[in-house]
């Protein structure tokens, strides 16, 4: 055996899994190859560790959810809805995180705030993640992979803030509400999701204008959720968690092993009417 040479392999092999984790030319590839199992479960591959913002400028605090291996990860901000709290966006921070982001759910400054203050409020939670949370978080967060999320008056933040934040990698409004139905601007990769059952932003005034709004393009996607209500974001939920995690890791992390599940074989074989009312996108990804 050539000692030298399988060396050689044994060091190139630790260094291209070490950059599947830790960032540059092969963070697109963190974790395993995803599967239609993998993307339905609770949890993903990665164990999580949470950190609490008590003080915090330009947004309330929150809870930031990251994957206790040492690595650089996207970076998520969720905003929950008019008079909610944080904790009802809580699943979906801690369900993004164990597949390989760094999640920060967040308490607006007041749970009146309308959709505007609530997209200022993500991007200063987005610069308190990268800027002024520990240490250990900040290492790990890659600072050019930034998305945002929100339900409600959040989602109708997120749309918000993909519009004034062209440099963000992907928004994901769930059954959002915004008093204008014009995101013509936008040039984030934008998943919406509505509600078929919403009686608080019902589809036809706020989700399916706000997604025929955006420009051909934007990548975007619709999925409206069959018999769902306006309040299906606030608890766990296969079908938004399966489309919030592959959006993110397309997009945030680039990464094309889940382009089958959005557009592709997977999302066939998954997307059928008992799941969704309608789904629409301008795929290739």
């Amino acid at each position: 055996m050539n000692f030298s040479k399988t060396l050689r392999r044994t060091v190139c092999a630790g260094l291209v899994a070490a950059g599947a984790v830790m960032g540059g030319s092969s963070w697109a590839q963190i974790g395993p190859a995803p599967t239609s199992a993998s993307l339905n479960a609770t949890a993903g591959p990665l164990a999580v560790s949470t950190s609490t913002v008590t003080v915090a400028t330009g947004f309330g605090g929150g809870t930031i959810y990251y994957p206790s291996t040492a690595g650089q990860y996207g970076v998520i901000a969720i905003s929950p809805g008019f008079t909610a709290t944080q904790s009802s966006v809580a699943w979906l921070g801690r369900r993004l995180a164990t597949h390989g982001f760094v999640v920060i759910t967040i308490d607006t400054n007041t749970t009146l705030d309308q959709p505007a203050s609530r997209a200022t409020q993500l991007i200063a939670a987005l610069n308190y993640v990268v800027n002024s949370a520990s240490s250990t978080v900040r290492s790990r967060v890659d600072p050019n992979r930034r998305a945002v999320a929100g339900h409600s008056m959040g989602g109708g933040g997120a749309l918000i803030a993909a519009e004034n934040n062209p440099s963000l990698k992907a928004s994901l409004p769930l059954t959002p509400w915004n008093l204008s139905s014009s995101f013509t601007q936008v040039r984030v990769p934008t998943l919406i999701v509505g509600s078929d059952g919403d009686a608080v932003a019902p589809v036809a005034v706020h989700a399916r204008p706000f997604y025929a709004s955006l420009p051909g393009t934007t990548y975007k996607a619709y999925a409206e959720l069959n018999l769902a209500t306006h309040f299906t974001p606030n608890s766990t939920n296969t079908p938004i968690g399966r489309y919030g995690v592959t959006w993110m890791k397309r997009f945030v992390d680039a990464d094309t092993r889940y382009s089958s599940f959005l557009c592709g074989a997977d999302h066939q074989a998954y997307a059928t009417a008992l799941v969704f009312d309608r789904y629409s996108q301008n795929c290739p990804y």
